[in-house]
């Protein structure tokens, strides 16, 4: 039987699934262009070192280390398909090698940018405490239901992070032309202007914006960095939607300032996931709760697939991957994100 001349591809992007992330065209394309070896991240290393010399695309990340990357002699890309790159490889080995990391994160802005509008929209009218109040009998009709409430459209609006999620962000606000502030260390100040928003301190997004938005990665640097002083600052009634990750922020210190009633908030992400069941959070009034189910649509999934699909297909004719984000060399070993747990 003659032998697979086939690119071999280890498969191990765990707790996702080929099945998820490829559409049934495409995992067919997958499986007909390259040979497919599935492992595990415990797995992975105890396999044969001829197997491992042979791998060109690794689709998952799992845990290397500088012994089990050398034993990847021809491997040229290592695609994430969680959503933020992990601290769990030696990048500059990596690196040093002309091995690209990528991440196919890019699928999940615009479903998350848009259930963060639909937050926004809910606490600014109250949208769902109506909807409650109503099923339980004590509704108030007309404007007697509409304490507090406020338009959306020319508010001002803080981001903090202006990554692809941020960029998505400013695009379904620019309908309800708000005042745009931008908080983002790591960019040029023209490349926030160029979303038509203004860059702005952290102190100036908290204290001015009727509405922030957190959309930042977890980094080395930016544990828990919004705290109570952060929330003292905002504008009274003022609404704080967390959308990225749970590790920027002190998350008692955020309960607290919604239980006290100087802000509300609405979170997608939790610090531990799944929560747990009599956790105070789950009671808290003028806190809106999202399970992590912001971008989890199947549309988002399947672009992953093709997203690693254009991108190989490039690097198996020597060029560089274009379609999924790729890591940088200066930022990337600050990430702290921890690995997805649920899809």
């Amino acid at each position: 039987m003659p032998a697979d001349t086939r690119p071999l591809v280890l498969s191990c992007p765990l707790p996702r699934s080929l099945d998820l992330i490829f559409a049934p065209a495409a995992r067919a394309v997958l499986h007909d262009r390259y040979h497919i070896v599935e492992t595990t991240d415990a797995a992975l290393p105890g396999l044969p070192d001829g197997t491992l010399a042979e791998v060109r695309h690794i689709i998952g990340q799992p845990p290397l280390d500088e012994a089990t990357l050398a034993r990847l002699e021809s491997l040229r890309c290592i695609f994430n398909v969680e959503s933020n790159l992990l601290n769990n490889m030696p990048y500059d080995a990596a690196f040093a090698r002309g091995i690209h990391v990528v991440t196919t994160g890019a699928v999940f802005a615009q479903p998350v940018a848009e259930i963060g509008l639909g937050f926004a929209l809910a606490l600014a009218r109250g949208i769902h405490t109506a909807d409650a109040d109503f099923r339980a009998g004590r509704e108030k009709w007309g404007g007697a239901g509409n304490a507090g409430a406020r338009l959306l459209t020319g508010a001002a609006i803080g981001i903090i992070g202006l990554g692809d999620l941020g960029r998505a962000l400013a695009r379904v606000l620019a309908g309800f032309q708000p005042q745009l502030r931008v908080f983002d260390p790591w960019l040029a100040p023209s490349q926030i202007r160029a979303q038509a928003a203004t860059p702005a301190t952290l102190a100036e997004v908290l204290a001015n914006s009727d509405v922030v938005f957190v959309t930042a990665a977890v980094t080395s640097e930016n544990r828990a960095f919004l705290g109570a002083e952060s929330f003292a600052a905002m504008k009274p009634g003022a609404s704080f939607i967390l959308l990225s990750r749970a590790d920027v922020v002190d998350f008692p210190a955020l309960m607290a300032a919604v239980a006290s009633g100087h802000i509300n908030a609405a979170s997608d992400v939790f610090p531990e996931e799944p929560l747990a069941a009599d956790h105070p959070v789950r009671s808290l009034p003028g806190f809106l709760l999202s399970a992590h189910r912001a971008g989890a649509l199947d549309v988002a999934f399947t672009r992953m697939g093709d997203m690693v699909l254009e991108d190989m297909a490039l690097i198996d004719r020597g060029l560089p991957p274009q379609v999924c984000k790729r890591a940088e060399r200066e930022t990337v070993a600050r990430m702290r994100s921890r690995p997805v747990v649920a899809n």
